[in-house]
């Protein structure tokens, strides 16, 4: 079966400098969290930054329980592709923020020992979204804890995904020199911020080393 490369997306951009080093990068995606988070920024910095650095990846913008009306004003001044909705959002909010933005939303859920928990969570948000992220669940964080969960759940994520006709991307404990497990169990997309990271700040060193893995995978599983 001929593989293809999974979509890329680095997360937590920080600064400007971030968002150059990124922009020349292999990813897909380049993602700023405008909720609570040590990679927190503003999104008049984030505007600032993208008018500073020609970057043509596709935008993200990850919120955690931010009220519909701000998400909006906030998606379509910068403006964002995707809205990543991490918090306790309802498939209501997700459809409303649909319908008043131009961009995909994306659902997060964590994975739980149970995955027909999560499969459900999926099913229940399909009409409303558009692609799913599933995480590990660290007691007292939304997300970016750096921590991987049992990857041997993905191929069931996906295929659900497949199902319902939406993307699904995996986050969570991804670096170069894990780029490789996880790949062997086929995620469409993945997200990483701590994995290319050294001293906070984005490494072109460490993403260059996890796309180099990446299309090797792929040129030898064809």
């Amino acid at each position: 079966m001929k593989k293809s490369k999974p979509y890329l997306k680095y997360c937590g951009a920080v600064s400007q400098e971030d968002v150059a080093c990124i922009s020349q990068s292999q990813a897909d995606a380049i993602g700023f969290i405008f909720a609570p988070s040590k990679r927190r920024v503003d999104p008049d910095q984030v505007k600032h930054w993208l008018s500073q650095v020609k970057c043509k990846k596709e935008i993200v913008g990850v919120f955690v329980n931010e009220k519909t009306p701000k998400v909006c004003e906030i998606t379509n001044n910068l403006p964002l592709d995707i809205v990543q909705l991490h918090g306790d959002e309802t498939p209501e909010d997700a459809h409303d923020i649909k319908q008043q933005t131009k961009a995909l939303v994306w659902k997060v859920f964590h994975h739980e020992p149970d995955v027909n928990n999560t499969l459900e969570h999926m099913t229940a948000f399909a009409p409303s979204v558009d692609g799913f992220l599933i995480d590990a669940k660290v007691k007292g964080m939304r997300g970016g804890s750096g921590t991987a969960f049992a990857w041997e759940a993905v191929p069931s994520y996906v295929q659900h995904a497949k199902q319902l006709g939406k993307t699904c991307a995996i986050a969570g404990g991804i670096t170069p020199d894990t780029i490789i497990d996880l790949l062997a169990f086929g995620p469409d997309a993945i997200d990483l911020s701590s994995g290319i990271e050294e001293n906070g700040k984005k490494s072109s060193t460490k993403m260059k080393v996890l796309e180099e893995r990446m299309l090797n995978h792929v040129r030898i599983s064809k």
